[in-house]
């Protein structure tokens, strides 16, 4: 690729991105695991926690990144623990216990269940605390993942709606973006501008056999896009004006594993027209994504953050290779509107993805590298 972009980006998205989770450290899981049996107190987790952040913001301050995230480094999922504040709510379980990171060489998993036992209610600010612990330890700007409004319903329908917590599933939808934009106003009141709102859904729609799934407990999956993306706008309505937000899609992280396949052909017309989201961040490290041409209907005042670089294998991408998908991409999006990344994080859950800490470190340096050999900066 010869021609560099010539546009200088000083707000989200940045050209060299990644999607936050990190790999825990072995000295945090060991001190986890001692507090889990009583052998230490929060005092003492919560110290191990402040130095393992604090490590993981030197090394992404290091790399060049513009911005920083705690690598999910207090919680087993960013999910889970995210819901959790909400209510009575779990979004990851399988067969009805916590889902387990996965081992192996990756392939399919199982795709976790929500289950809802009260009404979804936000009564506190739940990541305001990790914005201020980012502010006073790095100058970068600090960036927070939040799981996203639809994913409760996507992993478990109307049905689980219903089961125990509502009658009314529009009365859950309200308590939904009541919640997430009360905790947007928090985060924004913090002092965070650089929000990703991780929405799988969107991405999963694509897959055959999601779509049948969704068919058999009484779905549409079609009519899904549209309520997802009528809900998902009126949350990013009424954000602060300030607050920075993108969307990563994925088709699931666990281990190596993931949950669906298939071309975001079936829903990139409206993803990425009647969803009023800036920018996003896509999964294309493998071709289990499709290809680019969805990409034409990405309109002229979005960006977008190409997953390039696997967050699932150890094996270093080529740059010769990422150069040439670049050039495939810019068919479709101009060069000043994109950005490279890793497709997901490294560290869904807090067991991780089958790569080391040193090949995590190559990859985030490969997007780095990447990122000012195309534009000039990261």
């Amino acid at each position: 690729m010869n021609v560099r972009a010539t546009v200088i980006v000083s707000k989200p998205p940045f050209r060299a991105e990644h999607v936050g989770s990190l790999l825990r450290p072995a000295d945090l899981m060991r001190q986890r695991a001692r507090f889990s049996r009583g052998e230490v107190g929060q005092a003492d987790l919560t110290d191990a926690e402040d130095r393992a952040i604090r490590d993981a913001l030197r090394l992404q301050e290091q790399l060049g990144f513009k911005f920083v995230t705690d690598g999910e480094f207090r919680r087993r999922s960013y999910h889970s623990f995210f819901y959790g504040e909400l209510g009575n709510l779990r979004i990851d379980t399988i067969g009805g216990a916590d889902a387990v990171g996965s081992s192996g060489e990756g392939g399919r998993g199982a795709q976790p269940v929500a289950a809802i036992g009260s009404r979804v209610q936000w009564t506190h600010p739940i990541n305001a605390g990790d914005v201020a612990f980012l502010k006073a330890n790095s100058q970068c700007q600090p960036k927070i993942t939040i799981p996203g409004p639809c994913a409760l319903h996507f992993r478990g329908g109307d049905a689980a709606v219903t089961a125990v917590a509502y009658q009314d599933v529009d009365l859950f939808w309200s308590d939904t973006v009541e919640a997430f934009t009360k905790e947007l106003r928090a985060l924004a009141d913090a002092g965070c501008r650089y929000v990703q709102i991780d929405e799988t859904a969107f991405a999963k729609f694509g897959d055959p056999d999601v779509q049948a799934a969704l068919a058999a407990r009484g779905d549409d999956w079609s009519r899904l896009i549209d309520k997802y993306i009528d809900v998902t706008n009126r949350i990013l309505r009424a954000a602060p004006a300030d607050l920075h937000i993108g969307m990563h899609l994925c088709r699931g992280n666990r281990g190596g594993h993931w949950h669906a396949e298939g071309s975001y052909e079936d829903v990139a017309e409206r993803l990425f027209n009647a969803l009023e989201m800036p920018f996003y961040f896509l999964e294309y490290d493998s071709p289990r994504a499709g290809n680019f041409t969805p990409l034409r209907y990405v309109p002229s005042h979005k960006s977008v953050v190409l997953g390039l670089v696997s967050s699932k294998t150890p094996d270093l991408e080529d740059k010769s290779a990422l150069r040439r998908r670049l050039d495939d991409a810019v068919i479709f999006v101009a060069l000043d509107r994109l950005a490279i990344s890793p497709q997901c994080g490294f560290a869904s859950v807090d067991t991780g993805n089958p790569v080391t800490p040193e090949a995590q470190k190559r990859k985030l340096e490969l997007v780095c590298d990447m990122a000012r050999d195309i534009w000039g900066e990261t």
